[in-house]
């Protein structure tokens, strides 16, 4: 699957460097997600305190993707990163329904952001295999999304353990950042 990944985006962005971050609050799988899309597979985590990068080369293609810790007391160094960014993943954790109102003020924090005005968004309702999640719909509600008229995003229903949605939303954001959209 990491081959898959690598040949994706080097047929999508050619020789141009590509600066994607994944964000989200703690515990929504983050990095799961991110060594899913990497290795293939799922790889025990840990909470990351401060961030995971990976780095993918193919035919002189750089495509680097930033997960960075989602923990309150770290949320607001994420700003540290948004230079030069094409993309933000925000990952929502579709089932934990307590914190869904701080996953959208951090969201619409992130989208107010001068450094991200140019960035296209991708949010990934994870989670979807456990009992009461919510769906794309309702994760869409209640972030709020019809709000947001000054750029280009989508949401995909996900599931970082089985790999569900995953390269639906990459194809999305893969042919967004090709149309020269983001």
């Amino acid at each position: 699957m990491g081959i898959v990944f690598t040949k994706l985006f080097s047929f999508v962005f050619g020789n141009k460097e590509a600066r994607i971050l994944v964000l989200g609050l703690d515990n929504a799988g983050k990095t799961t997600i991110l060594y899913r899309l990497q290795m293939g597979e799922v790889v025990s985590t840990i909470p990351t305190i401060g961030f995971n990068v990976e780095t993918v080369q193919y035919n002189n293609i750089k495509f680097q993707v930033w997960d960075l810790g989602g923990q309150t007391s770290i949320r607001p160094y994420w700003r540290c990163y948004f230079p030069n960014t094409q993309a933000v993943i925000y990952v929502v954790d579709s089932s934990d329904t307590d914190r869904i109102g701080v996953a959208k003020e951090e969201f619409h924090s992130i989208l107010e952001e001068e450094e991200l005005k140019g960035a296209v968004v991708l949010i990934f309702a994870n989670k979807q295999d456990l009992p009461g999640a919510l769906d794309d719909a309702a994760v869409t509600e209640a972030l709020e999304l019809h709000k947001i008229k000054s750029r280009q995003w989508a949401i995909f229903k996900t599931c970082a353990v089985n790999g569900e949605g995953l390269f639906e939303g990459l194809d999305w954001l893969s042919n967004t950042l090709k149309s020269g959209s983001g």
